[in-house]
């Protein structure tokens, strides 16, 4: 059979790959193609993740499995490949792999027996979204314990065989061993085609960490030539028969509402359907270049309301600000106290600012809706979509491939969406990605905030009265770490004149910046260094753990030259413990100040893999250096202002200080996530570097948006 041409069926290089291994008799070369018209095979040709046998067997029966069995979460296929199924995505942060680790060293083989499907609606267990660094302290353990369930099924399974009685079996590479004969059996051979309805076991032995052979060492990135050489595709990259490019029209502010539109200019290019539901409009065209021309053509009015700008920010959010009775104790202690160190610290609205922008690729066949989108929430997306089409979710599925980084941002399926109404509308499949300048102005923020602190000292020098609030900004990281006699924390919420939510770390970063940033200023009152304060002030020995080891690798108490400061801080985040300390350099005269040197300490329990935690750990100090010195958006009468990358200053290879990286591992702990933490220290330590070096507090992020110290 003669292959067809690439432009006459929509198909990648690697398709074709898929398509000329296709022996089985269940699935057929016309099947194939029938199974590329419904978008089904698309998506595992992609992701290059299921065999064609997976692809012929996939249905009903596959989403009925209870999720309490093993065969929820594992099974083993005939060719001895073991799939691991998860609604957790990949979006860089290396998961894929780290959990491969996991279930192998559960199951003795190596990590390129591990097949992970993952955020697939239809495929793979419910979960709740890829964020809060959960899951490898969640996920990790579910998906060992069904693991661990599975060997133990497979080893009474053998026993069975072999009329053995109880005894030691060597499990090894996929294989278990007969104790005496040299005779073996494989994992496929054993579970021969079972549906592993077994129940997990809870109380199963998992491996000690202390005895990890595979988990715990630095095992490559999984695909990951893919996408060196460009091979893996994105949701952008995507293309189904038949398929057209979408767009939507976009108010000119936000809040604004439709009053008239003309659509005819558009309707008469060749190709272009106007799709107009209410205020939401939208066209498709043959190509994306088409699609764009006509959706300039569109003239459109739009009845705008008034804005607040970005000068009106800060006291905005805090005249609106969600009011609190105060603790009282507290109150009365600071009014009792000697001195009170009272600072107000203000954080800007920041962008996510994604490699790849949000994309979406939706497919109608009958009443069955197929979305692939670069998202951390599958299930939520597909909830979004239900109540968006009203129809029964069994009737949609949503497909993540893995995605050009989140950071939190990519939680809602706007993209999806929007390709799934064009899709319907017209009959076709629809692809919609948005440009840069979208995903600046309709994602959402990083959320601003304005918070106060107040703070006195008792005579030994330990903190006595702590009075905290932010406004807006959010509650994540809001409790201080360090012993207090009387505290009082609250998060106050406020009206945001922008669209917000997540981002890494969530509000940690802006409370941490604040809380380090009283602590300097504290010791600095109290005439004693920054580290013997914070050690007379902390209990926790984790924290104290990280921060000794980080500033011994610094080098705290070594002298430093002059016009140079040193500067330091540290947090506990969602079970991983922090410190990072930073050297600067503030020029006299022009205060030009530059980074010098950066050295973050990171603790999360039992390291899984090594070399991609000290990545995660470099991706996060480079990602706070933006919003440490110069991110923020820009906006005013309802328009982002700074919309663009030339606009919106991000880290660029001349802002990259040396950057050291400190890992505790600690074996006898539960492993923790480690994609958000490690980004709260950068922006504190850095400030109280400043403060050293030149004796400017700077208490508002970003702290140098024109690269001086603010006279």
């Amino acid at each position: 059979m003669k292959k067809p041409a690439l432009k006459d069926k929509g198909m990648f290089p690697e398709q074709y790959e898929l398509l000329e291994r296709t022996s089985s008799p269940v699935l057929s070369r016309r099947r194939f193609f029938k199974y590329m018209g419904t978008g089904l095979a698309s998506f595992l040709l992609v992701s290059d993740v299921l065999s064609s046998r997976a692809l012929a067997n996939l249905g009903a029966d596959e989403r009925s499995i209870a999720e309490d069995t093993i065969a929820a979460w594992i099974q083993i296929g005939e060719d001895g490949k073991i799939k691991v199924f998860t609604g957790k995505v990949e979006v860089g942060q290396n998961i894929r792999t780290s959990l491969a680790q996991m279930v192998a060293e559960e199951l003795f083989v190596p990590v390129k027996d591990i097949e992970m499907i993952m955020g697939d609606t239809r495929l793979t267990p419910y979960d709740r979204g890829t964020y809060g660094s959960l899951t490898t302290p969640q996920m990790g353990p579910k998906l060992k314990l069904a693991a661990a369930s599975l060997r133990e099924m497979l080893k009474e399974l053998a026993v069975q065989e072999w009329s053995l009685g109880k005894g030691s079996l060597q499990l090894e590479k996929g294989y278990i061993h007969h104790p005496n004969n040299g005779k073996r059996l494989s994992y496929a051979q054993l579970a021969n085609g079972k549906k592993l309805l077994r129940k997990v076991d809870e109380k199963v032995s998992l491996v000690p960490s202390g005895e990890w052979k595979i988990a715990g060492t630095s095992v490559p990135k999984i695909n990951g030539m893919a996408f060196i050489t460009g091979k893996h595709r994105y949701t952008s990259d995507m293309v189904l028969p038949g398929m057209l490019y979408g767009k939507v029209l976009r108010p000119p502010t936000y809040g604004a509402r439709l009053k008239n539109i003309d659509t005819e200019k558009a309707r008469n290019v060749q190709g272009v359907t106007v799709v107009q539901e209410g205020d939401f409009v939208g066209l498709t065209a043959p190509d994306s270049r088409t699609a764009a021309m006509a959706l300039a053509i569109i003239e459109a009015e739009w009845h705008t309301v008034p804005q607040p700008g970005r000068e009106d920010l800060f006291q905005l959010l805090k005249e609106q600000g969600e009011t609190k009775e105060g603790d009282q104790e507290v109150e009365d202690m600071l009014q009792a106290a000697g001195a009170v160190l009272e600072q107000r610290f203000e954080i800007d609205y920041i962008a996510h600012v994604p490699l790849e922008p949000r994309a979406g690729l939706a497919e109608w066949t009958g009443d069955q809706l197929t979305v692939w989108t670069g998202t951390q929430r599958p299930f939520g997306v597909q909830e979004e979509l239900q109540r968006t089409f009203q129809i029964p979710k069994d009737n949609i599925r949503v497909i993540m491939p893995d995605t050009g980084s989140g950071y939190g941002g990519k939680h809602t399926g706007e993209a999806g969406i929007e390709a799934a109404k064009l899709s319907k509308a017209v009959g076709k499949p629809v692809k919609v990605i948005w440009t840069r300048e979208e995903e600046f102005k309709w994602a959402y923020f990083r959320p601003a905030g304005v918070i106060e602190a107040r703070s006195t000292l008792a005579q030994d020098g330990k903190l006595a009265a702590w009075d905290f609030h932010n406004f807006n900004s959010g509650s994540a990281g809001i409790d201080t770490p360090y012993a207090v006699k009387k505290k009082n924390s609250q998060f106050h919420a406020s009206e945001s004149p922008l669209r917000q939510g997540s981002y890494r770390a969530l509000a940690s970063t802006a409370n941490i910046f604040a809380i380090e940033s009283q602590m300097d200023d504290l010791a600095f009152l109290r005439k004693m260094d920054p580290l013997a304060f914070r050690l007379q002030n902390l209990e926790d020995g984790r924290l104290k753990d990280v921060l000794l080891a980080t500033t011994e690798a610094f080098g705290w108490t070594k002298a430093k030259p002059t016009e140079h400061g040193y500067g330091l801080a540290c947090g506990a985040v969602k079970g991983g413990f922090v410190a990072t300390c930073a050297e600067v350099q503030v020029e006299p005269g022009s205060g030009n100040v530059k980074i010098l040197r950066l050295v973050t300490g990171f603790e999360c329990g039992a390291i899984i893999n090594p070399a991609h935690l000290k990545s995660q750990v470099i991706g996060c100090v480079l990602q706070g250096l933006g919003g440490a010195l110069f991110e923020a958006v820009d906006f005013k009468d309802g328009k982002i202002l700074n919309a663009s990358l030339s606009a919106y200053r991000v880290p660029r290879f001349g802002d990259v200080a040396e950057v050291e990286v400190v890992l505790l591992d600690r074996k006898d702990l539960p492993s923790a996530g480690a994609g958000e933490a490690p980004i709260v220290g950068v922006a504190p330590s850095i400030r109280n570097a400043i403060f050293d070096a030149s004796g400017h507090k700077i208490n508002r992020l970003p702290m140098l948006p024109t690269g001086k110290v603010p006279v």
